[in-house]
């Protein structure tokens, strides 16, 4: 007894066409056939389709009949494989539901808010990732900086290094690694000013894990904060070209190590503001940076210093 073709012509790799011996085989699902690329010789012609059984002429028909359920996240702590009970009280016809069908669906919510958390493990990581979503929301962070800030918190769980920390800490030090990680120009007074602890613990969790997670952060370049004090202080690109030349050369010339990045950006800002007339004063550019005013003057006369830089105020 014949043995099926989808069967028989599952794995195309393992396939040798009988004419030519050849092994480079393609299926053709518009035809359902398998063919032999050296020769042309179809060795079958009775393959099964693996797709979906609909037909899609567009995205929006593709999502719409996709029948997948959403990704798996990490901000959530089941990862979001549990089910949800929408809260608006309707039916799938969009009709608004009996008084009867509310109240059951009302207990029906209420547990199933209870048994997506089982034990206070699960519900100090769902608060902790709640926290992390919120401060990630405030600041405008993207979706890659949430997932890996809450993969660091995770193996942060893993280690048992939460124990005796407060989870405010932690999320905060957890988000600001992501960002270090991924070179994102955020400070911590920046995460300070979202996370319900200060910056002073914050500091220290993040050391904390660092070490125990072996986290591998490289000092953060001052040409990172370039664009983002170009667009506070609505200046154009020529200004953040020459920022970024200044910074670069300085950095050649050993000027940018052991000081603030932030405060070197600004200087460099501030210099190529003048260069470039389009000068922006020293209190706006510090407030755009948030340093003071005398960081910005000391890393400025450093600059003109050792840059040999000649401008006229």
């Amino acid at each position: 007894m014949q043995s099926d073709p989808s069967e028989t012509y599952e794995n195309v790799e393992e396939i040798v066409c009988p004419e030519c011996g050849g092994k480079s085989l393609v299926r053709d699902y518009e035809r359902a056939e398998v063919t032999c690329t050296l020769c042309g010789l179809v060795i079958s012609d009775k393959i099964l389709d693996p797709g979906p059984e609909w037909r899609a002429f567009d995205s929006d028909q593709r999502d719409k009949r996709s029948r997948a359920g959403a990704p798996i996240t990490l901000t959530i702590h089941d990862k979001g494989l549990s089910t949800m009970i929408d809260w608006r009280d309707k039916d799938s016809y969009g009709k608004s539901l009996t008084s009867k069908k509310r109240a059951q669906i009302y207990r029906l919510r209420k547990w199933q808010r209870r048994i997506r958390v089982s034990d206070a493990s699960e519900r100090n990581l769902a608060f902790a990732l709640s926290e992390l979503e919120r401060m990630a929301s405030q600041i405008g962070l993207s979706r890659n900086i949430r997932e890996a800030s809450a993969l660091l918190y995770r193996k942060a769980v893993e280690s048992q290094l939460i124990r005796g920390r407060s989870i405010e800490s932690m999320t905060g030090a957890a988000l600001y690694a992501a960002c270090r990680k991924y070179n994102i120009p955020l400070t911590l007074d920046e995460v300070a000013n979202v996370a319900r602890a200060s910056k002073k613990e914050i500091a220290r969790s993040y050391r904390f894990i660092s070490n125990e997670l072996t986290l591998k952060v490289l000092p953060t370049d001052p040409v990172n904060y370039v664009p983002r004090l170009i667009a506070k202080l609505d200046l154009d690109g020529v200004v953040q070209k020459k920022s970024i030349e200044i910074i670069k050369f300085a950095g050649s010339e050993g000027l940018t190590s052991g000081r603030g990045p932030t405060g070197v950006a600004a200087a460099a800002v501030y210099i190529a503001s003048i260069l470039m007339d389009r000068k922006r004063t020293q209190r706006d550019i510090a407030n755009a940076a948030g340093v003071t005013e005398v960081t910005v003057r000391n890393r400025y006369k450093e600059l003109l210093e050792r840059l040999n830089l000649e401008i006229h105020l």
